[in-house]
């Protein structure tokens, strides 16, 4: 059974039993041997049979496959019964037939019976199928025939319009799209108009807005974004020669800008889906989608090889997380699909695509389509990719469009488009490169260009896929390589429908292929032989196979003669060729040759066919001629239309490449002119003639209907009518207006008649003639350049009387202008028909659009001529209506105006007043939505000005100026400007007699003008001493001129002056090197710029010039001086808290080899001394200064640059001035008064931080100065200044005071010494009076003359402190007979050497550190005598305490004779004991 199935069954999988499961196959044998099964096959294998039988009689046809030739390419077979019949296995007479052919398949093996058992099959029902096929394409010619009779009758065929389908009715919201559609059908084909309201619609008179469309008798008008002026009833009127019938619909589009959408669950308006941007319902989510596109990519530019992403944002409204749209990006209307060279993304907001490698096949209009469940929105614009850089200069463009045609086993015929770019040279062939699928190997298919655009590819490995380049040379060089092709495999045809259908679900499509050969059957003769291409590089030949083929497979020989022999040759020796196709390539070109092929299969090879008529080798496609003569047209303001007549007998014709050219780059509006060219296989024609040169601008088209037809004035005989301009104009100015009257009995409208042959200007016209007391009808058209429109709707029917009423008729021509955010202008033209009186006045009313009549209210109390309209609310539709007046009332009212929004257009300028330098005023008026047709009307208190005496109009692109010839009186007014074929664009200016005389003040100043200057003249030094002479004007332009001038005399530039004149700042400067007595005088900047002048003088006489020219030298000495080692601060000085003078300076531009000498009165100071030099300061420290300090010190710096020298004079008052500092300090530092007790009196004292000899103070007692004597006196005890009264008395109670002088007003220190303090301190000196007397004692010592004496004094403090001895108040030092000692900073000694009478007196220790000081007193008496041998010496132990000897008397160790002196001080204070009195016995 294995050899049983079918052979259009084994070609599918799922067919096969080897698909099947082991499972399956044992079920299915089970259900095949079923006695069910055998019945149920049994009536099926029979009609089975009969259906493969060679002459089948069938009652039903056979579902067959045909192409275009009628030759069989498929059989279809039903499912159902294909299932029902195939399904089931073999019925009784197909195994029959098997048994009879068993003796025939007993001789060969088990796989030779299966393939001829199918084989055998095949042929049966091959026969079957060819024979049904001949029966039905005899049906087919002879119905055809039928028809083209029908057809022929054309009185059985005419009959008038009818609609099968009729438009229906829409309601719609605002801003969106509607589509009406309907199918009429009628014979001849009936000729369809739309119309809304009884009035033709012409698409050409609004471009965009209606798209009407007829295709297959299916009519449709389409109306993009449908606003309050769509609400209309629309009829399409369908009309051939046997009549008219028309069928309505109405639309109402509705205000979406109030309505909430409701939840899913509210009722949505009955709304329809449209096929551009229409919202209707979604019944999958209740709710509309609203889809915008924004962030749009505009019009691009890229070059070949580049990559550019195309982009835009898409909202769409809800939001819906899980809701995708459907994107898809089309080029030139072909829809795109992702590939390596279109990458496409949407991010959930953004569609992208991405063109990964440019090519100019990319060039074209893209549209992205973003589709909804209620619709869809799309956007488009254009990319131009320019011609990448050729490799070489000067070689072509690369090849375009390649593409593989033609394929099989044996060749592939590449084709493309030549490039548009030859690189200035013709371009010589083209090379052909493949490449093998999976690999990036490209071979070179041809070794000579070839000049045709088409090349069969041979040598190619049957079953493998290539994709194939084009590359184009020139003498120049080699083009860049085209775009690769797309893959396409070297195999037949049927082999590859075969695969295709191997992998396809069963779809009960069947495949038939070539039927396989008889074996032992040599092949017949190959049919219909012929040539079906031919160039000088190659010939195609095509044929049919033979009907004999055999049991093998066919292959064939192909064999050439050249015409006028009999010698034929075989072409391809080696391999027959498996495919019907051959490609012969190596012939002479010009020669004739005839073809034949034969047949070959194993059985061998069969008889030749036809052979084919003669063939010259030669391009039979020749290249076509140029086009004819090429006509731009205006489309829009960016683009023109091209038409050219078609290249005459040109075949195969791929396209046209158009070329254009800037007439006029310098000038504008520039101009273009095109030319055309013709491209085939062949190559690209000669140029067509050049167009003429076309100014891009939007085509003009006639005007829509005028409309709002009114009567203005009636007579008996006449009737004058006024209308409003069309909506729409066409792009050209309005020539004309017609109008049309007929007359109208018992409401029959009669033939209309022509009122003016000559068209009018204005919109209102007499139409006269006419007939008391009838009744008329009028019509208007309107006419531009581009012609007269078609007539406006009927009026409404007026009867013509005369008007007798007082009060005027109804203004007319109403216009709105200057529409901004709060206010707008309102003119009329007054009525025609006066009234009794002359018209006095107007009155305004106004209401918003959507509101009821009652709402109309007055806009002014008082008649007027004119209306501002004033405090609109922003965004509001308004309406507005007139009224005149005359003294017997008020009239009727004009028509009411088109509603207008108060909203300011964005852009939208105002009328500017511009002085130029002249002095010329203007009024400037700038528009940005201009027009190629628009135009600047001026007007003057809104009448355009027609003379030219008073002002004179200026217009240069988009900008206009209006300029006063001679500004006065008669020039006050409004002043306005309008912009027509806009929207409104308009603006005013009032010119009162305030801002005229203003204008003319500005005027006279730019007439007579001054540069106006920042700064005057001044004079400055800079470096080196030299003299800068400058000023700085606010403004000058590059024109600007300077002359210099010094007493009348000009200067120039030179060696003695330098002039610089900056005229980006403005600054002006002269400079000098240096001043000399010739240079006193006046310096003079004069300025020019145009007209405008300016100076500035500087007068430098006298003194000022004297201390100008000190100055400069000084200042370029110093520039000298600097430029070695200098002194950046001159030598001064500083007094240091510690009274301590430092001397110093600050030095610059000092090295290592730079020397600094210091000098006192011409003696050279040693570095020895106090000398310092850090970070550039050179110091000299005086730590006690005194008069011997005095003196001329001077530091001088010096190396081999140069020397300077520093001098400070401190003698006299110099030095007065410093010990003046010093003595300030030392006041500032000294302690207030205090009050202490001795032995003699009472002590008034002071303590300084440093104490000068030369420091004057003096002693103040009630404000007046202490005389001193025996009894008062005062002294220095080291840094203690004190006043000493003696046996104090009442009389010295009293306020005491200490002055410091520094010799600037002095510092004074006050005590008071009366009341509790005198008395304590008199108490105090009483005590110590008493006690001295009481512990004045002998201490006896052994002394002889010339014997040593020594006492010593413990001391204390932080930081180490210093020792001063004094003797009767006066400092001691040591020398040989007193040595004075400071040991381990503890132990201060004081000895005698050689003690004598003289050494007697008061002596005393001073002890100081920075946080205070100490003293301690002694008195020493020598006497020469016997001392008392009961008493011994004494001294103090390391704690103060007297230490007595061992002769010492109780009662005297009982009083000891010690004192203490302390005072505190921060830090650790200093200590020092002595016992107060000694007195010593030199023993003689």
């Amino acid at each position: 059974m294995s050899g049983s199935i079918p052979f259009y069954q084994k070609h599918h999988l799922h067919y096969d039993r080897g698909y099947r499961s082991k499972e399956t196959e044992s079920k299915l044998s089970k259900y095949q041997t079923s006695s069910r099964y055998a019945a149920g096959s049994s009536s099926s294998a029979a009609s089975f049979s009969r259906g493969l039988s060679p002459v089948p009689k069938r009652a039903k046809p056979t579902y067959l496959a045909v192409d275009k030739e009628n030759q069989i390419i498929g059989y279809v077979v039903p499912i159902f019964r294909g299932s029902q019949e195939f399904a089931t296995g073999l019925s009784h007479t197909e195994e029959a037939r098997v048994r009879d052919t068993a003796s025939y398949m007993a001789g060969r093996d088990l796989f030779t019976s299966g393939m001829e058992m199918e084989r055998s099959e095949l042929i049966s029902r091959r026969e079957a199928m060819r024979g049904t096929a001949e029966r039905i394409s005899l049906n087919k010619r002879i119905h055809e025939h039928g028809e083209h009779f029908k057809r022929m009758n054309e009185d059985s065929l005419m009959h008038p319009p009818e609609f099968v389908i009729k438009p229906r009715s829409h309601t719609v919201w605002e801003k969106q799209c509607v589509r009406l559609h309907c199918t009429v059908t009628g014979w001849p084909d009936p000729r369809v108009v739309w119309y809304k309201n009884n009035v033709a619609i012409d698409p050409m008179a609004c471009p965009g807005k209606y798209t009407l469309e007829s295709r297959y008798s299916v009519h449709s008008l389409e109306i993009n974004k449908c606003d309050f002026d769509d609400t209309a009833q629309y009829r399409v009127s369908a009309m051939n020669a046997n009549g008219e019938l028309s069928a309505f619909a109405s639309i109402v589009v509705k205000s979406r800008s109030h309505q909430v959408f409701k939840q899913s669950h509210t009722k949505a308006p009955d709304t329809t889906r449209s096929q551009n941007g229409f919202y209707g319902p979604v019944s999958e989510y209740g709710i509309t989608f609203k889809t915008h596109i924004v962030d749009k990519f505009g019009v691009s530019f890229g070059r070949e090889g580049e990559t550019m992403s195309l982009g835009c944002t898409v909202i769409i409204y809800p939001a819906l997380n899980r809701y995708q749209p459907e994107i898809q990006w089309y080029r030139d209307d072909v829809l795109l699909s992702p590939s390596k060279w279109n990458h496409m993304h949407w991010s959930g907001d953004r569609a992208t695509l991405t063109l990964t490698h440019l090519n100019k096949e990319d060039e074209g209009l893209y549209t992205l389509r973003v589709t909804t469940k209620s619709g869809y929105e799309t956007y488009s614009a254009y990319v131009f990719v320019r011609d990448a850089d050729a490799e070489v200069e000067g070689a072509p463009g690369a090849p375009l469009d390649v593409r593989c045609l033609d394929a099989n086993k044996d060749y592939i015929i590449a084709t493309w488009k030549q490039p548009a770019v030859d690189g200035g040279e013709s371009i010589l062939g083209y090379f052909v490169d493949r490449c093998e699928v999976g690999t990036n190997h490209w071979i070179q298919c041809n070794d000579t260009p070839v000049k045709f655009a088409r090349f069969p590819v041979t040598g190619l490995v049957e079953g493998r896929s290539y994709t194939f380049r084009v590359r184009a040379v020139n003498k120049s060089g080699m083009s860049r390589p085209s775009r690769v092709s797309e893959p396409v495999a070297a195999m037949d045809p049927a082999d590859r429908a075969r695969m295709r259908g191997t992998s396809a679900p069963w779809t009960g499509q069947i495949i038939v292929t070539e039927e396989e050969p008889a074996e032992g059957i040599v092949p017949g003769r190959p049919l219909d032989l012929q040539v079906t291409e031919a160039t000088k590089n190659y010939v195609v030949l095509s044929w049919k196979p033979p009907g004999e083929k055999g049991l093998e497979g066919v292959m064939y020989y192909v064999e050439k003669c050249v015409s006028g022999t009999d010698s034929w040759q075989r072409v391809n020796t080696e391999i027959p060729v498996k495919s019907p196709r051959f490609a012969l390539f190596d012939l002479a070109e010009g020669k004739s040759y005839s073809f034949r092929v034969r047949c070959c299969n194993t059985a061998g090879v069969g008889e030749p066919s036809d052979p084919t008529d003669a063939t010259t080798v030669g391009d039979k496609l020749d290249i076509p001629s140029a086009p004819g003569k090429v006509v731009p047209t205006r489309n829009t303001d960016t683009s023109v239309v091209v038409s050219w007549e078609a290249s005459q007998g040109a075949k195969e014709l791929v396209g046209y490449y158009i070329e254009t050219v800037i007439t006029n780059v310098s000038f504008s509006p520039k101009k273009y002119v095109f030319r055309v060219r013709a491209v085939n296989a062949a190559g690209l024609s000669q140029f067509s003639p050049e167009s003429e040169p076309v100014e891009v601008k939007a085509a003009i088209a006639s005007p829509t209907p005028p409309f709002g037809i009114s009567v203005l004035e009636c007579v008996r005989d006449s009737m004058v009518l006024g209308w409003k301009q069309p909506t729409c104009i066409g792009g050209a100015d309005i020539t004309g207006y017609f109008v049309d009257y007929r007359e109208v009995i018992d409401g029959v409208p009669g033939k209309w008649h022509e009122a003016n042959i000559r068209a009018v200007s204005e919109r209102a016209y007499r139409v006269s003639d006419l007939k008391e007391n009838r009744k008329y009808q009028f019509q208007v058209r309107a006419a531009n350049m581009a012609g007269v429109g078609i007539p406006s709707l009927p009026s409404d029917t007026f009867l013509c009387e005369e008007w007798t009423i007082a009060v005027p008729g109804p203004p007319h021509d109403l216009q709105i202008r200057e529409v901004r955010n709060d206010s707008l202008v309102l003119l009329w033209k007054p009525p025609v028909y006066q009234g009794r009186d002359p018209v006095n006045g107007f009155y305004i009313d106004i209401k918003e659009a959507e509101a009821p009549l009652e709402a109309w209210r007055g806009v002014n109390t008082q008649a007027t001529a004119k209306a501002y309209i004033k405090n609109l609310k922003e965004a509001e539709l308004y309406v507005f209506r007139v009224r005149a007046q005359n003294k017997a009332g008020v009239g009727n009212v004009s028509d009411v105006t088109e509603p207008v929004s108060a909203v300011t257009k964005p852009g939208t300028k105002e009328i500017v007043v511009d002085i130029n330098d002249d002095g010329i005023i203007s009024l400037n008026f700038e528009c940005s939505d201009m027009t190629p047709d628009s135009k600047f009307v001026w007007s003057k208190n809104y009448e355009e000005l027609t003379d030219p005496s008073r002002m004179t109009m200026e217009t240069k692109g988009n900008k206009s100026k209006a300029v006063f010839n001679t500004p006065g009186e008669d020039d006050i007014g409004i002043y306005s400007c309008l912009v027509t074929h806009t929207d409104g664009a308009s603006s005013s200016y009032t010119l009162s007699e305030e801002e005229l005389k203003r204008l003319l003040e500005i005027s006279h100043n730019h007439k007579f003008p001054i540069i106006p200057l920042k700064s005057e003249l001044a004079v400055e030094l800079l470096e080196k001493g030299r003299v800068r002479f400058w000023l700085q004007a606010e403004k000058i332009s590059a024109n600007g001129k300077v002359d210099y001038i010094f007493n009348d005399n000009a200067l120039s530039q030179g060696e003695k002056y330098k002039m610089n004149f900056d005229k980006n700042t403005g600054v002006i400067e002269m400079t000098m090197d240096s001043l000399t007595p010739a240079d006193e005088g006046t310096f003079t900047f004069q300025l020019q710029d145009g007209k405008a002048t300016n100076q500035s003088s500087l007068v430098l006489i006298g003194d000022v010039f004297k201390e100008l020219q000190k100055e400069s030298e000084f200042q370029r000495k110093e520039w000298f001086r600097k430029q070695g080692p200098h002194f950046i601060e001159y030598l001064g000085y500083d007094v240091t808290p510690e009274c301590c003078v430092v001397l110093k300076c600050k030095v610059g531009n000092m090295k290592k080899d730079t020397s600094a000498l210091w000098y006192k009165d011409g003696r050279e100071i040693k570095a020895d001394e106090n000398l310092g030099f850090t970070e550039g300061v050179l110091k000299l420290e005086i730590a006690q200064i005194s008069k011997k300090d005095s003196g001329v010190y001077e530091v001088v710096l010096k190396d081999d640059r140069g020397k300077d020298t520093s001098t400070l004079n401190l003698t006299d008052q110099g030095f007065k001035e410093l010990m003046n500092e010093v003595f300030s300090f030392i006041a500032n530092s000294s302690t207030p008064l205090k009050i202490t007790s001795t032995d003699q009196g009472i002590r008034l004292y002071t303590f300084v931080s440093y104490y000068n000899d030369l420091l004057q103070v003096t002693w103040h007692y009630k404000d007046s100065a202490i005389a001193f004597s025996d009894r008062i006196k005062s002294g220095v005890v080291g840094e203690q200044l004190w006043l000493q009264i003696s046996e104090p008395t009442e009389k010295d109670m009293g306020k005491y005071a200490i002055e410091f002088n520094d010799g600037k007003g002095g510092l004074r220190r006050t005590v008071e010494l009366s009341g509790q303090a005198f008395d304590d301190a008199f108490a105090e000196f009483q005590r110590l009076k008493l006690g001295f007397s009481m512990h004045s004692y002998f201490i006896g010592l052994h002394f002889s003359p010339l014997q040593a004496l020594n006492l010593t004094c413990n001391i204390s403090g932080d930081p180490m402190p210093e020792v001063t001895w004094l003797k009767n108040d006066r400092e001691i030092t040591s020398d040989d007979h007193i040595i004075l000692k400071f040991a381990s900073g503890k132990f201060a000694s004081f000895t005698i050497t050689a003690v004598n009478t003289s050494d007697s007196g008061k002596y005393s220790i001073l002890v100081k550190n920075k946080y205070g000081t100490e003293s301690g007193d002694f008195t020493l008496e020598i006497i020469e005598g016997t001392p008392d041998l009961g008493v011994t010496s004494y001294m103090t132990d390391a704690e103060g305490n007297v230490v007595f000897g061992q002769n010492t008397p109780k009662e005297k160790m009982k009083t000891p004779g010690t004192g203490t002196k302390m005072q505190k001080r921060k830090g650790k204070r200093v200590q020092t004991k002595f016992i107060d009195t000694f007195i010593f016995f030199l023993l003689s």
